[in-house]
């Protein structure tokens, strides 16, 4: 039974395909809401589809002011169906991705698919054929070299310490109601953050030695940290431009040790006061955390919220 439902339903979104079906919209937000993962997909191949017939349109436009006025071809009947053919056209194209725009959306959107870091920059998001300027920027920023490591910090890896968001949220939320009440703020907004910082676990700092540095929120080892560290590649933003370089970061004991440190660092630091002061609201919180200078991406706070507000926290917390 669930099969044949699902299979309806994946029927449904391939006949919304059709530029002509006034009922597609419909169908996309039914499928949204009964949580079928096929809508995404659906949904960012229409997005590709009109790019495309964008970039039709444009070409016509140019094709249109050097034809011949007078040619039979050149009337407003002919341009009425050719303009109709351009849009069943793109969407054609972007079913069988021949763009590769629509796979792009899926790959940042999707909670299934996984959350990149803050401090990763997705190569596979380069659209280097519409902003080649912009791509060799990046390039030439990550290719600047990276500073020494700290004396006495030991070279560290990214490695996977969980195997799934399930097996994240399982491990560390128990931990983090404790430092949520010292908080005071929500266990699930925590949680958000420090997906966002690993990936949902899947890009842990390790120590040279292999064991687990277990940072979930980022902190960099400064002058104030005497502790143990952790020497890693990492991705600053510059003027919204992504520079390459090395950083220290802290290496804690155990998971709870970083969700106790966390707490302390934001709560003792004047300049997160005003975080501080909007912990009751988690979009507040973050935003003035971002603004605070706690993270150089400019989405920080965007991305903390979309896992806060995901399906995914939604039903794996108790």
């Amino acid at each position: 039974m669930t099969m044949d439902l699902s299979a309806n339903m994946k029927s449904k979104l391939e006949m919304s395909r059709s530029v002509h079906d006034l009922g597609s919209l419909d169908t996309l937000r039914e499928a949204a809401k009964s949580g079928d993962d096929g809508a995404l997909e659906e949904a960012a191949k229409q997005f590709e589809a009109i790019f495309v017939q964008m970039l039709l349109k444009s070409m016509r436009k140019a094709q249109d002011a050097m034809a011949d006025k007078d040619s039979p071809f050149n009337s407003d009947q002919v341009k009425f169906y050719r303009d109709m053919h351009d849009q069943q056209l793109a969407t054609d194209l972007s079913t069988k991705g021949s763009i590769g725009l629509a796979d792009v959306i899926v790959q940042q959107m999707s909670i299934n698919k996984g959350v990149m870091p803050a401090s990763a920059v997705r190569s596979d998001a380069d659209l280097s054929i519409l902003n080649r300027n912009a791509v060799m920027m990046r390039q030439n920023a990550e290719n600047i070299i990276a500073p020494a490591p700290s004396e006495g910090a030991m070279p560290a890896t990214k490695q996977a310490a969980f195997e799934s968001p399930a097996s994240f949220i399982s491990a560390l939320y128990p931990k983090a109601k404790e430092a949520a009440q010292r908080l005071g703020i929500e266990a699930k907004a925590l949680i958000a953050q420090a997906a966002v910082e690993t990936g949902w676990g899947k890009y842990m700092i390790h120590q040279g030695d292999g064991n687990n540095a277990h940072n979930l929120f980022g902190i960099k080892a400064d002058k104030r940290w005497d502790g143990d560290k952790a020497v890693v590649d990492t991705i600053e933003f510059t003027n919204n431009i992504p520079k390459k370089q090395q950083a220290a970061f802290r290496s804690y004991d155990s998971f709870e040790a970083s969700l106790n440190d966390y707490v302390d660092f934001v709560s003792s630091s004047p300049r997160y006061q005003q975080a501080i002061e909007n912990t009751a609201q988690p979009h507040d919180y973050f935003k003035a955390l971002q603004q605070a200078g706690y993270a150089t991406d400019p989405k920080y706070a965007d991305k903390i919220m979309s896992v806060y507000n995901s399906r995914t926290m939604s039903d794996l917390l108790p």
